[in-house]
């Protein structure tokens, strides 16, 4: 089991193990996993009733199997999560500024129609203009006629006005894009 447990490769997280014997789970073997910060990982043995009581008033994660490929497969789980999750752009749609309409207190508004896939409204943008970046960042108003829609799909007309940005022009392309998180 051991080495097994220590043949598990995830990229930025380490297995150390402490500490193994044979027989039941006692209360030594508490207090050190209390110590050092660890788990207790049974296979095919229970822990004694003084073993349980330290363990329920020490907060000690204790983890009893019977099939050693779910030892295995629960820790390599375990590992996974203790990583940063890693994310990925996905461009979701994309529109393009047919009108522009300034107006006070609002900024400039992109009259567009959506070309590729859908716009929403929490969906993260990028300006583009031939083919260059001009700004990157959020939505600030979306709508369809003078209603806030949560988006807008293929095929259709909106009004979009961006966060912090006004030198929107005709012909420009509205991108938007979310980040979805990246199984490892």
């Amino acid at each position: 089991l051991a080495a097994s447990l220590m043949k598990i490769d995830v990229e930025g997280v380490n297995v150390r193990i402490i500490h193994t014997a044979t027989g039941a789970i006692n209360e030594s073997d508490v207090t050190l996993a209390h110590a050092s910060n660890g788990i207790i990982i049974g296979f095919n043995v229970r822990p004694d009733a003084g073993a349980k009581r330290a363990a329920d008033a020490e907060n000690v994660d204790m983890r009893l199997h019977r099939v050693i490929y779910n030892v295995i497969e629960e820790i390599e789980s375990a590992m996974k999560g203790m990583l940063d999750p890693e994310f990925e752009e996905k461009v979701i749609g994309q529109a393009e500024v047919r009108q522009t309409f300034k107006v006070s207190k609002v900024g400039t508004i992109a009259g567009s129609y959506v070309t590729e896939g859908k716009i929403t409204r929490d969906a993260g943008v990028r300006v583009i203009r031939d083919g260059v970046v001009l700004f990157e960042g959020e939505l600030d108003t979306l709508k369809r006629f003078k209603d806030d829609v949560k988006e807008v799909a293929q095929g259709y007309e909106c009004g979009i006005t961006v966060a912090k940005f006004n030198d929107i022009k005709e012909g420009d392309i509205i991108e938007a894009f979310v980040m979805v998180e990246v199984e490892r």
